[in-house]
């Protein structure tokens, strides 16, 4: 045995987990069993998929942080009623987070919908306090995606109001959000149901996993069939997919004929395994994160550990485990530009546990006060490099990146990596224009000149958010894209839209008054249950 060591900086990480009151309890998470990750993360909210009664919903939270309290005075322990984001008619399955935007987030749904919302800061005001009483959240944009369930939403890295949806037609369809009509983009030849999605670092393609036991890589402005198609993992159950930094190598999870669990490093150029690691023979799927420093996190579902390796010459190199006793349900980690770098936290996860998140930030032990450079690499920034014209007119571009040292921003460069050569390709189904559409997104107004960046603070789809007060300014890490602004519906007279006005101002109210029924019938079941207990407390004295 060798008794030199491998030098690495990051060889005495360690993870930290928050204290109670910068955790969130009361949390009651969805039920259902599709496989996603339950939680999703921006730099200054959470999403949690919500088990709650008339159709799907999510919660929608501000960040807890082990290094500081709650924002807003929110209580660590939720109220019983809290707002949701409800207006989808069965259980919410995926949320993602705009990493060009904090405030805005995607969801999708059994109902086969794909809505967006716009998050206003105001609506944590007054949380759990006298007379308060809980508003819920209304979407911006609702898409009819499919005909049958949506699995798992993704916006894009670089391009601005670009998303992918995989549906239970075993396709993956890309949305410009200024036009949702119809798809830009259908990527099809999965035979069973996709389980996992990951775009690379510029955009250019898009790893897939599936049931099949299929790894599949698309150029996803082409549309078709997969451009490279391989076996992956034996084992039939859950297999997940995610890039490895700016290198033309991704990481899977899955299992093996024989149920062990399993992390393998795929080369994207020929499709060809480098290196499979046999984990455990544990049961739950293992959730894949990247950090750019170059560290791999492994977090499985039903086990409480989270394991970590450090990525080098197409090798794994164990670090270390956080372990707890504590199962995780779900987990999502906190985009870098949103770290704490003065604790030399270089990454952040949150963590669902029972009916809980808790906080755990991965700190590198150091003396020194100063910046440590040596840790913090540039971190991709929230503007965009990209508009969603651009990238679908065949446009490439590396994310714009902040310096986590001053805030200062990176200006993307154009990309060199690009899309594999294909083999000749079907050309994409024609997704038949079913879509329905209460208030589309328009094009934005103005748009920067490709690879600048814009520093305000905007505030996109603001013309379908309610009239509330701004959120305070944000830093620099947490600029937003730059403004859409409102466009009619172009698609009829004057009287048309004026009888689709009533119409929608009509079945608006509808949904008002469905929601204060149910918001009156949960209070009561929530003023039951709490009787009950009593009864049962004052009998067992008795």
């Amino acid at each position: 045995m060798s008794r030199f060591v491998r030098a690495s900086k990051y060889r005495h990480v360690f993870g930290q987990p928050g204290k109670k009151e910068h955790c969130i309890e009361n949390v009651k998470v969805s039920n259902s069993a599709w496989d996603t990750n339950v939680i999703a993360a921006s730099g200054r909210y959470i999403s949690v998929n919500w088990n709650a009664s008339g159709g799907g919903a999510f919660a929608i939270l501000p960040l807890p942080s082990p290094f500081q309290p709650l924002p807003c005075n929110l209580p660590y322990k939720l109220p019983d009623v809290i707002p949701l984001a409800r207006c989808h008619t069965a259980p919410v399955l995926d949320t993602d987070w705009s990493p060009h935007n904090d405030s805005i987030v995607a969801s999708g749904g059994e109902d086969g919908k794909v809505m967006i919302w716009k998050v206003e800061h105001s609506a944590f005001e007054g949380w759990g306090q006298e007379h308060w009483e809980p508003c819920d959240f209304d979407p911006v944009a609702r898409i009819d995606a499919s005909p049958r369930k949506v699995g798992q939403v993704l916006f894009h890295p670089t391009a601005s109001n670009v998303l992918a949806s995989a549906s239970g037609e075993y396709t993956v369809k890309l949305w410009d959000l200024a036009n949702t009509d119809a798809p830009k983009s259908v990527l099809s030849g999965h035979n069973d149901a996709i389980q996992c999605m990951a775009f690379n670092t510029n955009g250019t393609l898009l790893a897939t996993t599936c049931r099949d036991r299929k790894i599949r890589l698309f150029d996803p402005r082409a549309g078709g069939e997969a451009v490279r198609t391989t076996d992956g993992h034996g084992g039939i159950k859950g297999a997940r997919v995610t890039w490895m930094g700016d290198s033309d190598k991704f990481a899977t999870t899955g299992f093996s004929k024989m149920s062990d669990r399993q992390v393998g490093i795929w080369e994207a150029g020929g499709l060809s395994n480098i290196k499979t690691i046999t984990l455990d023979q544990s049961a739950g799927v293992v959730m894949p994160f990247w950090s750019d420093n170059n560290i791999l996190f492994l977090a499985g579902k039903g086990d409480g550990n989270i394991r970590y390796y450090e990525y080098e010459n197409d090798s794994l190199y164990p670090l270390s485990e956080h372990k707890s006793s504590d199962p995780q349900r779900g987990m999502c980690f906190l985009p870098r530009r949103a770290l704490s770098v003065s604790d030399c936290e270089i990454a952040r996860a949150y963590k669902v546990v029972g009916s809980g998140i808790e906080a755990i930030g991965f700190i590198v032990p150091r003396k020194a006060d100063s910046f440590q450079s040596d840790i913090f690499p540039p971190a991709p920034a929230a503007e965009p490099s990209l508009s969603a014209g651009e990238y679908f007119s065949g446009k490439s571009a590396t994310p714009n990146l902040i310096s986590l040292e001053n805030g200062a921003i990176l200006a993307a460069t154009p990309s060199t990596l690009s899309a594999p050569p294909s083999h000749p390709a079907p050309a994409p189904p024609v997704a038949p224009p079913a879509m329905v559409k209460t208030s589309s997104l328009p094009t934005p107004t103005s748009s920067a000149p490709p690879f600048t960046t814009v520093r305000s603070e905007t505030t996109p789809f603001s013309s379908f958010s309610p009239s509330t007060t701004s959120p305070p300014a944000p830093t620099p890490a947490a600029a937003a894209s730059p403004p859409l602004t409102h466009t009619p519906n172009r698609g009829g007279s004057g009287d048309g839209s004026s009888a689709l006005r009533d119409e929608n101002a009509r079945l608006s109210a509808e949904l008002r008054e469905a929601r204060e029924k149910i918001r009156s019938l949960e209070l009561q079941v929530e003023g039951i249950k709490a009787n009950t207990r009593k009864a049962v407390e004052a009998l067992s004295l008795s």
